[in-house]
């Protein structure tokens, strides 16, 4: 069980991991922290209780404490000054030997974790180096391959016309042979660089990364054995004032059992005694004879007691729990492989909810442009119309742009969802290692090519779009007006969806009718039958103009 073999693959989530492992070594010196700030407040708390009880000298209190009781209470109170000492221990123990020595211990292994995956990066970096090398080798030899054989047919073409002289010949021939010797000299630097990519990855997957990875499963390995003895710690430290706590309580008990009820009863005889014989029998008076009174010369006395204050003390003590709550960091790729797939799923499918508002937006300016360009046209004196056309363009482009965008998106939904089978591991390879640093555009034909689909829109979406026909603006100028001839034939480089008004739906390698060249905006007009007509992206097709035919071929 090795991190390098098994998460070669896995550097972001070991970085995130890592991190958490130290915040949860953080929490729990802070929960042993606040644990030694509670045995001192507890501590304290006692002492001042003890001490608010003790008897006030050459006071009644102290008079009162010869009842075997009242010592027994004294004791009490003496035992549990020696009790809030050991709280105060504990305290002291739990600071110096958890957490002092862990809080070293975190800084030191902050700076090895840094040090390691100051590595890992750097080993990231030069293999992305190495290919980004091997990719702009690739580039050249394929190119240089092509103007090889340009040059080489031209220099064919050259030889057979009987009309070139001998010297154009010469110099065909030699400026052949140089490309044809560039092309070998990029045929072998591509060689060269990719056997060196080659080795350099398999140093980078099988030596590099297993020998960090495993560095850092050691490191977290001590961490978790760190903690583990910690809390060992945290345990022998209560344990080893048990017996003390265990000799106060000890001592109590026996205070309590001198208890002798008998003697304090005796000790409130000897209080309040007062030697007086009880009163005898009261003589019949009897008033039919003489009066002979006599006089007691005993009277009643009446003893009082004072009452004894009754003594209340208790106390409670709160505990505190700490929730050990984990923590995620860390840069998300642009296709959020790195989630779970439901989770996945939730946010490509928000990310194509906010391009469909983006392009709404667009589309919605758009539709104001247009607008007021109609004004102009029905109105020149409110302004010029030509002067709507650039910022026109420039939301359809950005129109065009977004819905590539939400294409994308949507390819990788589906993909999520099992509605498109998954892409290659080249494209996966380029995805997650360089797609956030070299983002598609769409500002060329050329970049089209490049960023075109590679099974992100597929047969039957293309197929779904082919129905849509438009009825708004257009279908006014096609009902009132004859169909326009057909000036050529183009060729559907890739899949468009016709979503908006006014565009159609082709799908990749289809053959349409041109009826409308691009005049600027960056829209040719197509027909596909005599009820299917519409705009796409000029660069999404290719055009062959019939020059012969100047408007007189008309679409059967």
């Amino acid at each position: 069980m090795s991190w390098g073999t098994e998460l070669w693959d896995q550097f972001d989530n070991l970085e995130k991991h890592t991190q958490w492992g130290i915040d949860i070594l953080e929490k729990y010196i802070k929960f042993v922290k606040e644990r030694t700030e509670i045995e001192l407040s507890y501590a304290k708390q006692l002492r001042n209780l003890a001490k608010k009880y003790q008897p006030k000298k050459n006071s009644k209190e102290e008079e009162e404490y010869r009842y075997t009781a009242c010592k027994a209470f004294l004791s009490t109170l003496n035992e549990m000054n020696d009790y809030a000492g050991q709280h105060e221990v504990i305290s002291e123990n739990m600071t110096s030997n958890i957490t002092v020595e862990l809080a070293r211990y975190v800084q030191e292994l902050k700076q090895e974790r840094k040090s390691y995956f100051h590595d890992g990066r750097k080993a990231q970096q030069h293999i992305e180096i190495c290919w980004k090398q091997l990719e702009s080798s690739k580039r050249r030899f394929e190119r240089d391959c092509k103007e090889a054989d340009r040059a080489q047919q031209y220099f064919e073409k050259m030889d057979a016309d009987i009309n070139v002289t001998k010297a154009d010949v010469e110099k065909a021939r030699q400026q052949a042979q140089v490309r044809h010797q560039m092309a070998e000299d990029s045929k072998a630097d591509y060689s060269s660089i990719l056997q060196k990519f080659n080795h350099e990855q398999h140093e980078y997957y099988y030596t590099h990364i297993p020998n960090i990875f495993q560095k850092i499963q050691e490191m977290e390995e001590r961490r978790i054995v760190r903690i583990g003895e910690s809390m060992k710690t945290y345990a022998e430290v209560d344990r080893q004032v048990i017996p003390i706590i265990g000799k106060c309580l000890d001592e109590i008990v026996k205070a309590a059992e001198s208890i002798d009820q008998k003697n304090d009863s005796q000790l409130v005889i000897e209080a309040y005694k007062s030697g007086f014989e009880p009163p005898g029998d009261i003589e019949f008076e009897d008033y039919t004879q003489p009066m002979k009174r006599t006089v007691s010369d005993n009277s009643l006395s009446n003893s009082r007691g004072e009452g004894k204050p009754e003594l209340k003390f208790g106390g409670k003590s709160k505990g505190k729990l700490w929730p050990f709550i984990k923590k995620n960091k860390g840069a998300t790729p642009e296709d959020f492989s790195n989630l779970p797939p439901e989770q996945r799923r939730k946010k490509l499918q928000q990310k194509v909810d906010e391009l469909n508002k983006e392009i709404q937006k667009e589309m919605d300016q758009r539709d104001a442009i247009t607008k007021m360009k109609d004004v102009y046209l029905k109105n020149p004196q409110m302004g010029d119309p030509a002067s709507l056309d650039h910022k026109l363009t420039e939301v359809s482009q950005n129109i065009e742009k977004l819905r590539l965008e939400a294409q994308k998106f949507e390819a990788w939904l589906a993909e999520v969802e099992g509605r498109l089978p998954a892409r290659s591991e080249q494209a996966r390879r380029q995805s997650g290692m360089f797609d956030a640093q070299n983002p598609a555009t769409v500002n060329s034909c050329a970049q089209d090519r490049e960023s075109s689909p590679d099974g992100s829109y597929t047969e039957e979406q293309s197929q779904e779009g082919e129905g849509k026909v438009l009825a708004t603006d257009f279908d006014d100028e096609f009902d009132e007006e004859e169909p326009l001839p057909a000036i050529g034939t183009c060729k559907a480089l890739y899949t468009f969806e016709g979503q908006n008004e006014g565009t159609i739906s082709v799908a990749e390698g289809e053959t349409l009718y041109v009826i409308e060249e691009d005049k600027g905006d960056g829209w040719t007009r197509i027909r596909r039958n005599e009820d299917e007509e519409g705009y796409v992206p000029t660069s999404y097709v290719e055009v062959y103009l019939d020059k012969n035919a100047k408007g007189a071929k008309t679409y059967i």
